[in-house]
């Protein structure tokens, strides 16, 4: 059986993430700008990324929900300052399938903080694959990880 391979998010989200972080900075210097416009700017960008994550999904054919076969660990630190999350999916069918994971980051108040799509590539019929979600930027504080949606196909 092949390798798991892992494909992090779209360069779509890496660049909506780019370009609220810069947006930020450059309003943050703004006298016009409140904290609160720039809160709602933030959660602009992000509904943006989630939304680009969700058109990645809807770019697969003939996908099955399986998000209920889809169970994540404990989101984790890497050394590069990344959240990143363990993803386990389970492959109740007789062939061999792949699935496609849109995990949410989110904080402790539940606001959404990033989203990453990662594939669990050729799970063995009646398996389990391993694949890990990373966020595309550094998360601070307490970060949650869900599963948004999971495609079988």
């Amino acid at each position: 059986m092949p390798g798991h391979r892992t494909r992090w998010t779209t360069a779509a989200i890496l660049t909506t993430t780019a370009t609220m972080a810069a947006a930020l900075t450059l309003t943050s210097c703004s006298d016009e700008d409140t904290p609160s416009s720039v809160a709602s700017q933030a959660a602009s960008v992000f509904a943006s990324a989630t939304a680009e994550a969700g058109r990645e999904l809807d770019d697969i054919k003939g996908g099955v929900n399986a998000k209920d076969a889809v169970r994540l660990g404990t989101p984790t630190t890497d050394s590069d300052g990344r959240t990143t999350v363990e993803v386990t999916a389970q492959n109740t069918t007789d062939s061999t399938k792949s699935f496609a994971v849109q995990v949410n980051f989110r904080n402790e108040n539940g606001d959404l903080l990033d989203a990453a799509v990662v594939s669990v590539s050729d799970v063995a019929g009646g398996g389990t694959g391993k694949a890990t979600a990373r966020s595309t930027h550094d998360l601070s504080g307490e970060v949650k990880a869900e599963v948004a949606r999971a495609l079988r196909h």
